[in-house]
């Protein structure tokens, strides 16, 4: 049997678009950290083959422990100046600071995820695999919603994202550890672009 996390945890990848409020717990992630608009830049499509790569590699080296469904692209998104969230329109992509993620089954461990690098970099050995990280992350309370359509879009979901929390006595707790959160969940290269669906998430705390 192969296991789909996106259909076993709905709750985490496939909210509604009505905002909702969550408990997200611990988790295992590779992550790479990068700068500079995705749209342009040759080091964010490196680190997403970096990524999907190292993804793809434990999958099918521990086939006997776990078949399951790679999950999506992530990403935890700032911004080198003041930004705090709040719908927000960023004009200067180029000032993105992203750590791009992909979770990966409570099994995978540093060794197991050693193995993993050391096997790609032998297989592509063009791939920087030393910007690869294994973090086990918890981002806690937050608020979350589906959004669909442009990324160009997002800031007007993003409005009623944080409009949500504030009408229930919550207040936005963006800051250098906790931040804007993306869940990609359809391929943009597939799907079009007023039919993307990307889970937008925020931490927040009790007002």
């Amino acid at each position: 049997m192969t296991i789909d996390f996106k259909k076993t945890e709905k709750n985490l990848y496939l909210p509604s678009t009505t905002p909702s409020i969550i408990d997200v717990p611990l988790m295992t992630f590779i992550t790479v950290d990068g700068k500079g608009d995705p749209n342009t830049s040759l080091e964010y499509t490196k680190v997403v083959e970096l990524l999907y790569n190292l993804s793809y590699t434990i999958k099918m080296t521990s086939k006997k422990i776990l078949e399951y469904v790679v999950l999506p692209l992530e990403g935890l998104w700032s911004v080198d100046d003041d930004f705090r969230g709040s719908g927000e329109i960023i004009s200067d992509k180029s000032k993105f600071i992203w750590t791009m993620m992909i979770r990966q089954p409570d099994f995978v461990t540093e060794d197991v995820f050693e193995v993993a690098k050391a096997a790609l970099q032998k297989k592509k050995p063009n791939l920087d695999i030393s910007k690869a990280r294994l973090k086990m992350i918890t981002e806690g309370l937050c608020v979350q919603v589906m959004h669909i359509g442009s990324y160009d879009d997002e800031p007007k979901t993003i409005l009623k994202l944080d409009g949500y929390a504030r009408e229930n006595g919550y207040v936005l707790d963006i800051n250098e550890s906790r931040l804007h959160h993306e869940i990609y969940i359809s391929d943009p290269r597939k799907v079009a672009s007023d039919k993307l669906k990307t889970v937008l998430r925020h931490p927040i705390k009790k007002g």
